[in-house]
């Protein structure tokens, strides 16, 4: 049957969708959700943002640590060219993280940029060691005091700890034992100031000099006096005499001053520590490996 005009021009009426034809409150609830779905994936992005950068940076410190070690422990030698593909290879890290360690290397003066050269391990000589020491003396004699003010029994046992632990494993006579005490046993007395400023200081000087102990005192140093001088400075604190900590912290610099300071002057002698065994992570070995 033929439309008549009025039927032809009516347009049809448009379905109601089952979201429009809901009830307001369940309007409301089907908006809430896609808000919490949306809120919900910008959520779990910033989460995978935050864990790439918190991976980078925990590669960034763990390139940092590891060649900041070579160094200390001349796996690399004062002098020597690093190739940072080569380091890559070695540490089984991306360019990325070992650059990054080596930017920071360089701030503390482990390390310098040699322009159209690359990246040498920075030499640092008797002269800067001894100024080094100075400078020691100045801020490790007024942690000392501050330290035995703050220190408490924890405090006072993981020091003897540190000192026992040495003995057990290496019988005081060795280099490795040695350095692995003095810096461990500094840092801790350090920490124990408060002051993470100068704290922080003396654990970059105390760095800086610890190659020294490897290229030349190990022919001059008496690790048994030193470890004695160590114990002074533990009985000191633990009959908590600021005084006498001081006096006996600026007594064991000193003397490793007077050392330096012989070598200066008189070149390296006869001492009382055994160099480490050779190992398979000889200098020699790592020049071949990263230059």
């Amino acid at each position: 049957m033929p439309q008549t005009r009025g039927e032809r021009g009516t347009r049809p009426k448009r379905k109601t969708t089952a979201a429009e034809a809901a009830p307001p409150a369940e309007k409301d609830r089907e908006r809430d959700g896609k808000l919490r779905d949306k809120g919900d994936r910008e959520r779990d992005r910033g989460e995978r943002d935050r864990g790439e950068r918190d991976k980078g940076a925990s590669l960034s410190d763990r390139a940092y640590q590891q060649i900041k070690e070579m160094i200390l422990t001349l796996f690399f030698l004062p002098g020597q060219y690093l190739n940072e593909a080569a380091i890559c290879d070695l540490l089984k890290l991306g360019r990325t993280p070992v650059h990054q360690a080596l930017q920071l290397l360089q701030v503390e003066g482990l390390v310098e940029v040699v322009p159209r050269k690359g990246v040498i391990v920075r030499p640092d000589s008797i002269n800067e060691v001894v100024e080094i020491l100075d400078a020691r003396i100045l801020v490790e004699v007024e942690l000392v005091r501050r330290a035995v003010a703050n220190s408490t029994r924890e405090d006072i046992k993981e020091l003897t700890g540190i000192l026992e632990k040495t003995n057990r494993r290496h019988g005081g006579g060795s280099l490795d034992a040695f350095v692995e005490s003095d810096r461990a046993f500094h840092v801790k007395l350090s920490a124990m100031s408060g002051n993470a400023i100068l704290a922080d200081f003396v654990r970059l000087m105390h760095e800086r000099s610890t190659r020294f102990w490897y290229l030349h005192l190990w022919q001059t140093v008496d690790v048994y006096a030193a470890g004695r001088e160590h114990r002074t400075i533990l009985e000191a604190m633990e009959t908590r005499d600021p005084e006498r900590a001081a006096r006996a912290m600026r007594k064991h610099i000193e003397n490793l001053r007077e050392r330096l300071q012989h070598i200066l002057h008189h070149g390296p002698g006869r001492g009382g520590v055994r160099p480490a065994p050779a190992t398979a992570t000889t200098p020699s070995r790592a020049r071949r490996a990263v230059t």
